[in-house]
């Protein structure tokens, strides 16, 4: 006996959380704590901001670009990583 599937539905939901946007898109961590890396907030967790406006904890995207599936993208829009330039 065949089966021909003539349609196939898939119920999904998605949304994406803009309660609490202040955090780092990689470990979720407000900003103005620190990364899983460092062990008290301050200068030695500095934020690192990419010329696509996304902002990270310095540690979480060197270890993300570090990754070999990370193909040198940001983890946001997968758009080549490239560091905005400091605005004086």
């Amino acid at each position: 006996m065949k089966i021909k599937v003539n349609t196939w539905t898939v119920p999904a939901y998605w949304s994406w959380d803009v309660e609490n946007e202040d955090v780092c898109g990689i470990c979720q961590v407000a900003y103005d704590a620190c990364c899983p890396t460092c062990t008290v907030p301050g200068d030695g967790c500095p934020l690192i901001w990419g010329e696509c406006s996304h902002v990270f904890h310095m540690h979480c995207l060197i270890k993300w670009l570090n990754a070999p599936n990370s193909q040198e993208q940001c983890p946001m829009d997968r758009t080549p990583w490239k560091t905005a330039a400091a605005h004086s």
